[in-house]
């Protein structure tokens, strides 16, 4: 895990070059900071790097060359199969000058040019300059784990592990309105969009080309599902075989995110899927393991018992970071920055603090359990969109509707509720069955309520954009043949997924600390079978991941086993409120502040913080809401290069 940033195609002077690339690694030096290192070619391309030493800590400092010094690589993530990969290229002739995985790339790359990345099972984004064919690649992984930015910028393509080696290579940090509206929307916004207005992340699965001909991007690998129907009423043959093939794809995941040259930690959250990976990791390396959570002050959001639980059947050595309201609000300037987009949870924050406490614990490797329930229908979601059509079918039944406050214990406003309350917010319209987002319309309906507060200029540079039916346009041609949990899988793992749960969640947090996160269940391998998994076996009735908890039959305890889903959350409005409540707050709430953001109605947003700081709990809608406006000012504060753009001129970025 490191970070990377360079440009290629640029008319620069070579000495301005050298010092554009060395402010671009500078600003990310964060995600690598245990060496540099850098390679400007004659050509015009430039490649630098960040290093996290993890897989041949003596010998794998890049940018790394091939034997004849005509393909350069720079590279962030692991290829968690490089030793089978290895062996083959050195059966073929190649010579290898190091024991890093990155080396590795470069000679696939020789081999078979851009495909070589349908070979690689790991997390990565990586720049390679071809020296021979004037060409720059850019990649990334399948499941989006690591980022990759790039923009078309003085002559050329620049590129790096975040939008700040751009922005230090100096392009400005002008906001893109449709980016706030999806992330307003989606949480994140739509790739290759992101809230800098210019610069483009490459998608997950994506690769760039680009030379004397112009700039291509294209998808190499896609997630696919079987026609609805297609394999269903498993045997109970079937599924001892799909149990039994899980498992044993589980653990050679498990196994080879194991590979590194330093220690490896576990995030140990309490719940299904961080104790499965832990209990795989304590089975495959059985000395002693160090385990790190996160505890909340507030009972509602902690889960200290089930860890404690989970550590006493393992015997691992355990840490945690006890977290408050008061702690979150401090935070949050620096999540911003880090994170580099506006949020509308603060749930970031808690995990940036417990890759702190790895960082001084020593450890700069952990595995965690994310992607299990993208992979294997985990989240409430996926139940609540199954109630709902259940619903939709009787509309008039008066005890369907209260099937879903079964779902949400762990949210009292959910359960005080009445039916009729219950059937809009959850949306039972008839419509509603046919749209193919069905399964997400009441999350973004809730989430898009916080564009009540928007600007007028705002709202006129965004007339006649609409977040949804651009959502809808980029669904693939099969989707609508898929089983409706296979749709409602696809939107969180195509989207959510990399948008934001392994990005503002994951990579930026960790890597706030140099801390790199694997993640088992995203084995694209573990990924591609899920899919064919059939739904009743994924979510069985209301039972989530239920092939899963029949692998782990016998190795969790039954409590453990048997846990219903709880979401991670963290405090978030009353982060704000109070007497630990942050300074910061009150002056970016202030009505001026807001008019001169020029994004936000400082009316609105006052009567807001107003009913804030008269009561102090908000609902969801305004709870997220008043985090996505304190959050969108951070970020102004940390990037905003001017004040916003007239209305007209906003709207050409739509």
């Amino acid at each position: 895990m490191c970070g990377l940033a360079g440009f290629s195609g640029t008319s620069l002077p070579d000495a301005e070059r050298r010092r554009v690339l060395g402010r671009m690694i500078g600003s990310i030096a964060h995600r690598g900071p245990d060496g540099q290192g850098f390679h400007v070619d004659a050509e015009g391309a430039a490649l630098g790097h960040c290093r996290l030493s993890i897989i041949d800590i003596a010998g794998g400092d890049q940018p790394i060359c091939n034997e004849d010094g005509t393909v350069w690589i720079a590279f962030n993530g692991e290829i968690f199969n490089y030793l089978e990969l290895r062996a083959d290229l050195l059966a073929r002739g190649h010579v290898f000058r190091t024991h890093s995985d990155t080396e590795v790339i470069v000679h696939l790359y020789e081999e078979r040019g851009p495909d070589c990345v349908e070979a690689l099972n790991g997390d990565f984004a990586f720049a390679i300059w071809d020296g021979r064919a004037r060409r720059l690649m850019l990649a990334r992984d399948r499941m989006g784990v690591r980022p990759l930015f790039y923009a078309e910028h003085r002559g050329g393509l620049f590129f790096g592990s975040e939008a700040k080696a751009l922005l230090a290579a100096g392009l400005p940090g002008e906001i893109d309105p449709v980016a706030l509206d999806q992330i307003f929307t989606f949480w994140s916004p739509l790739p290759p969009r992101t809230i800098f207005r210019g610069i483009n992340e490459l998608p997950p699965a994506h690769l760039l080309l680009a030379d004397d001909k112009g700039v291509s991007v294209r998808r190499y690998w896609s997630l696919d599902y079987p026609d609805a129907g297609e394999g269903s009423g498993a045997s109970q043959s079937r599924e001892r075989r799909l149990r039994d093939e899980l498992a044993g794809l589980l653990a050679d995941s498990t196994r080879i995110r194991l590979r590194a040259d330093v220690p490896v930690g576990a995030y140990l959250s309490g719940g299904l899927d961080s104790s499965v990976i832990t209990t795989l990791m304590k089975e495959l390396v059985p000395e002693r393991l160090r385990t790190y959570s996160v505890a909340f002050e507030s009972g509602e959001f902690d889960e200290s018992r089930f860890q404690d639980e989970m550590v006493q059947a393992l015997g691992t050595t355990h840490k945690a970071v006890r977290i408050g309201a008061a702690e979150i609000g401090t935070m949050l300037p620096a999540v911003v920055r880090h994170a580099e987009r506006p949020i509308l949870r603060t749930a970031p924050a808690p995990l940036m603090a417990l890759s702190r406490l790895v960082r001084d614990d020593g450890l700069k490797v952990v595995l965690t359990g994310e992607g299990a329930d993208e992979a294997l229908a985990g989240y409430d979601i996926f139940k609540e969109a199954k109630i709902r059509r259940f619903c939709a079918a009787q509309p008039d039944s008066a005890r369907r509707s209260l099937l879903l406050k079964r779902l949400y214990p762990y949210l009292p406003r959910i359960q005080g509720q009445s039916q009729r309350y219950l059937e809009t917010f959850f949306g039972f319209r008839a419509d509603d069955a046919q749209d193919p987002l069905f399964s997400h319309l009441p999350r973004f309906r809730t989430t898009g309520g916080a564009k009540a507060f928007f600007s007028r200029s705002l709202r006129a540079s965004l007339a006649g954009y609409d977040a949804l039916a651009d959502l809808r346009e980029q669904l693939p041609a099969a989707f609508g043949s898929w089983h409706p949990l296979n749709q409602a899988q696809y939107l969180e793992t195509a989207y959510l997924l990399p948008g934001y749960i392994l990005s503002a969640q994951g990579d930026r947090m960790a890597m706030a600390n140099g801390v790199e996160g694997r993640f088992p269940f995203l084995d694209h391998r573990l990924v591609e079978f899920a899919a064919r998994i059939p739904p009743d076996l994924k979510l069985k009735v209301l039972r989530e991941k239920h092939l899963l908890r029949e692998s782990m039959k016998g190795r969790l305890p039954p409590s453990i086993l048997n846990r219903t889903k709880q979401p991670y959350r963290a405090p978030d409005a009353d982060a704000f409120a109070g007497p630990g409540a942050p300074a910061y707050a009150a002056r970016l709430l202030d009505p001026a502040a807001i008019a001169g953001g020029g994004l936000f109605d400082p009316h609105a947003v006052a009567k807001l913080a107003a009913k804030h700081a008269g009561r102090g709990s908000l609902g969801t809608r305004e709870s997220m809401a008043l985090v996505g406006i304190l959050t969108t000012a951070l970020w102004q504060d940390a990037f905003a290069s001017r004040a916003p753009a007239a209305a007209n001129t906003m709207r050409a970025s739509a």
